[in-house]
């Protein structure tokens, strides 16, 4: 948001700040592992092409994950809702 605030951000960023922040993330981010690195650069990827307005494009591993999750459906396999809450439980800040 270009010259304004989100309530939740202390400080407002104009877009000469938000490049200075970038570049800082920048600098950090080549500290990282490359595995890392390379998680991140996919996921800047995803959003670049969406906001041109291309499609997302699954990939194959993400393709091969939901045709699992679609056989285990057809075939009845589901978890509980006791196992859904725990699962986010876990995974949600605190």
């Amino acid at each position: 948001m270009r010259g304004r605030c989100a309530p939740f951000h202390e400080v407002c960023h104009t877009g000469t700040m938000t490049a200075k922040i970038l570049a800082e993330a920048m600098r950090r981010i080549e500290t990282w592992p490359e595995e890392a690195q390379e998680e991140l650069a996919g996921i800047a990827l995803e959003m670049d092409a969406v906001m041109k307005g291309n499609a997302y494009q699954a990939t194959p591993e993400e393709l091969a994950g939901i045709d699992r999750g679609l056989r285990s459906a057809d075939q009845g396999r589901f978890i509980s809702n006791d196992d859904v809450r725990a699962a986010f439980a876990k995974h949600r800040p605190t």
